[in-house]
């Protein structure tokens, strides 16, 4: 099957190429038994690899469950998951199958695999290396032919380093990792989700979908989404129910949800007069920044240059020291003798601070001058769109989409920077 038929056959909403990535890999290693890793953040949708990879393998006739370890006590999980024998601890009236025999032949997903306890890790190694297992009490040895999908949101190499997790278990389950990427690494499916449970949640209580505005579209793409789908599904609801328009402007949404502006970004204390996110603007300041950095690193092959052109002499740069301790006058005094340049003038120098050689009679070469560094944010703003203009000849969509903001936003602040066309 492919992944358009999967999406169908499961009601699985978007485009985004890291989902069906994941889903490329769900439908690859659902004809085999190998176990399988499923990684993401909590509401992500997990449950759903799973039992796409049990209903596309052979398989598929038999029992799936799927048990969530971090909600069974850690004293009846090896009860739960291998069963136990009548008088095997107290309340044990009866002998009682676990889920690994009764499932036999089938699919058990063991979510929050992490949270499992280490002496049930040990016996889940057992099942995964031979199929064997023992109940709780017994000296009997069972068989069951168990295929096994885990899945955790959480780091465990970290939970490994912490010996709080095998690592002999972890390598073997994950055998075939699947990453499922979290809601705001898929941008491009939050406004479809969001059409697909406001028009969900419509048609169970017959009433008109809502819709956003484009400008409330960007700001609930732009979101962080912490609570991934499950958090969408609870947002659209919640809209649908408090809205008296079927169409929400900002405004309308800020009001309904205010949280959704936050975007766990360095915060700015300035904002817009009119009370507007200026997640916009933030975008610009982070660009600019990027910017800084490549300028960095043109200045510094500048540097290299100059000194390998100059044929001066550096101290060891293997392992970098604070720039006070590179005070010895022979270190600098060496690299002035190799220039060999009568028109350099080393009288005044006091062995302090290192000294940038310059030849003037070399073509190429001019007096510096100081330029005063820009600190305001607003004139870094002004700077990225002059250049963004600039370097699209005053084209302000193509503009805006370069600086990732909006072409109203963008035309507010050409206007407000009074930036002549």
């Amino acid at each position: 099957m492919n992944i358009q038929g999967v999406k169908q056959r499961f009601g699985i909403i978007g485009r985004s190429p890291l989902l069906e990535r994941a889903l490329n890999t769900a439908i690859r290693v659902a004809s085999t038994d190998l176990s399988v890793l499923i990684q993401g953040e909590s509401g992500v949708g997990k449950e759903i690899f799973s039992r796409i990879i049990h209903e596309l393998s052979v398989r598929k006739h038999n029992p799936f469950i799927a048990i969530n370890c971090g909600a069974i006590p850690a004293g009846t999980i090896n009860s739960e998951l291998f069963g136990h024998e009548k008088g095997s601890f107290t309340g044990a009236v009866n002998e009682r199958k676990g889920y690994f025999e009764t499932v036999n032949g089938g699919t058990i997903f063991l979510d929050e695999i992490g949270e499992m306890p280490l002496d049930t890790q040990s016996y889940l190694l057992r099942i995964l290396e031979s199929g064997e297992f023992l109940r709780v009490g017994s000296s009997k040895v069972l068989n069951t032919d168990v295929r096994i999908v885990a899945a955790t949101n959480v780091n465990l190499e970290d939970k490994i380093s912490s010996g709080k997790f095998r690592e002999d278990l972890y390598y073997r389950l994950n055998t075939v990792p699947i990453k499922v990427p979290s809601l705001h690494e898929r941008r491009e499916d939050i406004y479809l989700l969001f059409r697909k449970f406001s028009g969900d949640f419509a048609e169970k209580y017959r009433s008109d979908s809502i819709t956003l505005t484009p400008e409330a579209k960007l700001i609930l793409e732009n979101y962080r989404w912490p609570g991934n789908i499950r958090e969408l599904k609870n947002m659209v609801e919640q809209l649908s129910v408090l809205s008296e328009l079927k169409e929400l402007d900002v405004d309308q949404l800020l009001d309904l949800v205010p949280h959704i502006k936050n975007r766990n970004l360095p915060s700015m204390r300035a904002e817009s007069g009119n009370g507007e996110s200026t997640y916009q603007e933030r975008e610009i300041l982070f660009k600019f920044l990027l910017e800084m950095k490549s300028d960095l690193s043109d200045l510094k092959s500048l540097v290299f240059e100059l000194v390998r052109a100059n044929d001066l002499t550096l101290p060891d740069l293997g392992v970098l020291k604070p720039l006070q301790n590179y005070n010895n006058d022979a270190v600098f005094k060496k690299a002035f003798d190799r220039n060999n340049n009568s028109e350099n003038d080393y009288s005044e120098y006091d062995g302090t601070r290192p000294i940038i050689l310059q030849n003037k009679s070399q073509a190429g070469y001019n007096d510096t001058e100081d330029v005063e560094e820009i600190l305001s944010i607003e004139e870094m703003e002004k700077d990225m769109i002059k250049k963004a203009l600039k370097k699209f000849n005053n084209r302000r969509k193509d503009a805006a989409d370069e600086l990732g903001i909006s072409e109203r936003t963008l035309y507010r602040k050409i206007k407000e920077y009074n930036i002549p066309d």
